[in-house]
């Protein structure tokens, strides 16, 4: 046990140094579970929508939050029993998907889920939504941009984000179109934006893909409305541009609502608990 303690305690460190936010990534699925794997990204074509469950994970934690809320037991919702709840919820509606959770700390699962910074709780909160229907496409999904608006109603009647700290990116010919440039803009913007003591919360709702790499076989994917001339966006590409670039004190959450969001490249996930 003491080994074990302190090999904890020495990668948290290196977490620490590599992760300088907390960051807590919620994903609507296992990497199992998939859409349809890319090994050409030029000849990709968006899976099926008819075996999708796009949308499925927003709709079951906010189910979850607000059940919890009415019952004014929100303070004591466990991580735990917040992604139980959600499998319970999912395959109740014939979805055999399991949700995740990944840490940038270590974290004891048993303690009250938090999506506001525990230490800072008037700091800025800043969220960039983003929704991809793919309209028009083959593959086209329906329900994407309801799950933005839906968690925009959440974060801004619950938890106080400001209106105007909201960025929606969403292929509805209202907002700005989530295209591959516009997403990377956008978490660039946010995390040069984000400064120590504020709040982040990232949704991304749309098609997930695999691509091939030259070390570990596979990486998940974002799949931009533009993927044909733009490619997809790598959870190396996301490291990089929002997750590493978070300062110290930040709080981030982000919510992948896709398939292959199962792993969000740090150390602890919630797997072996469910």
């Amino acid at each position: 046990m003491v080994g074990k303690d302190k090999f904890n305690d020495e990668f948290d460190k290196k977490a620490k140094k590599a992760f300088p936010a907390q960051i807590h990534m919620l994903s609507g699925c296992q990497d199992i579970h998939t859409s349809g794997d890319v090994t050409n990204v030029g000849r990709f074509k968006l899976p099926s929508a008819q075996d999708q469950a796009g949308g499925a994970c927003t709709a079951a934690l906010l189910r979850m939050l607000y059940a919890a809320r009415e019952s004014a037991c929100d303070q004591d919702l466990s991580w735990v029993r917040l992604l139980r709840s959600m499998k319970q919820n999912l395959k109740a509606k014939g979805i055999d998907h399991i949700p995740q959770l990944t840490s940038s700390r270590l974290t004891d699962v048993n303690m009250p889920c938090v999506f506001v910074n525990p230490d800072h709780p008037r700091g800025t909160k800043r969220a960039v939504l983003i929704g991809i229907n793919y309209s028009g496409q083959e593959g086209e999904l329906a329900g994407c941009h309801n799950d933005v608006r839906n968690m925009k109603v959440y974060l801004e009647t619950i938890h106080l984000f400001k209106p105007e700290h909201i960025l929606i990116l969403m292929d509805d010919g209202i907002h700005s179109p989530p295209t591959k440039r516009n997403i990377m803009n956008a978490y660039d913007g946010l995390a040069r934006q984000t400064k120590a003591g504020d709040t982040v919360f990232c949704q991304y709702v749309g098609h997930g893909g695999r691509v091939q790499n030259k070390a570990d076989g596979f990486d998940g994917t974002l799949i931009p409305i533009d993927f044909r001339t733009s490619g997809h966006i790598s959870g190396d590409d996301i490291l990089q541009e929002l997750i590493k670039p978070m300062p110290s004190g930040a709080f981030v959450t982000y919510l992948m609502d896709c398939c292959h969001s199962g792993t969000g490249k740090m150390r602890y996930n919630s797997e072996q608990m469910l």
